[in-house]
């Protein structure tokens, strides 16, 4: 048995993780929708949630900025800036404030040197490298050289190991997002239940990526062994 790059049935092992990150996908926009439709009884924005908690925490230096988008929310550790979506950075809903408190989980995150945080700030540049290039140069190696299979293999792993130090950093956000909103009395506790369920529902899609990104290491490696055989 060899391995043909033009026919490749291996494909056929990250199709649970594709589906996975469907689901998770179209979970979180329907939990997102649903929540955007309850108001908090408080009324405050997730501006101002980003603001207070930034305060409580000597951290008003951090800048709070309104982007365009939906779920475009992000941290960023190089300008200190926290982008919330124009629906996240105005909105008073408990989605709103959900995801507000857990990009300021991020914020916090960086100020106090959280280590899964740093590491996985170190690990962006190959790991956007890898995502990008992993695949061509490993299929090139098919052509011309075992060597750029190993390189390729070497790259997608860096990716999968960005993937599994996302999933701790992503869910000690959402844990701070939960414990903030509830110790500065944000939300009602009545009303926590659906923060919670709006940020659950966006830890899933990193789950769902470090699934698919482990299963096509897994392919990866199961077409090099192929590739061994191919004289068989």
């Amino acid at each position: 048995m060899f391995y043909n790059p033009f026919f490749d049935p291996t494909m056929i092992i990250v199709i649970p993780g594709l589906l996975l990150a469907m689901y998770a996908q179209a979970k979180v926009k329907s939990t997102f929708a649903r929540y955007s439709k309850v108001t908090a009884q408080r009324g405050i924005t997730g501006a101002q949630v980003a603001r207070e908690i930034l305060q409580s925490k000597g951290l008003g230096h951090v800048d709070v900025q309104m982007i365009e988008g939906q779920l475009t929310d992000h941290y960023d550790p190089r300008t200190k800036v926290l982008n919330l979506s124009t629906q996240v950075y105005s909105g008073t809903s408990l989605a709103s404030l959900g995801v507000a408190a857990h990009e300021t989980g991020h914020a916090i995150q960086h100020a106090t040197g959280y280590l899964p945080l740093n590491l996985r700030n170190s690990l962006v540049p190959v790991a956007n490298l890898g995502s990008t290039l992993a695949f061509p140069i490993f299929i090139l190696g098919f052509f011309i050289s075992p060597e750029l299979i190993r390189i390729g293999l070497y790259l997608f792993s860096a990716v999968v190991i960005f993937q599994l130090v996302t999933l701790p950093v992503e869910f000690n956000a959402s844990s701070r997002a939960v414990a903030l909103l509830e110790s500065g009395d944000f939300v009602a506790r009545d009303e926590i239940g659906g923060a919670k369920k709006v940020l659950s529902a966006a830890a899933l899609t990193y789950v769902a990526a470090l699934l698919v990104s482990l299963l096509q290491l897994l392919r990866l490696l199961l077409m090099l062994g192929l590739l061994g055989n191919r004289d068989d």
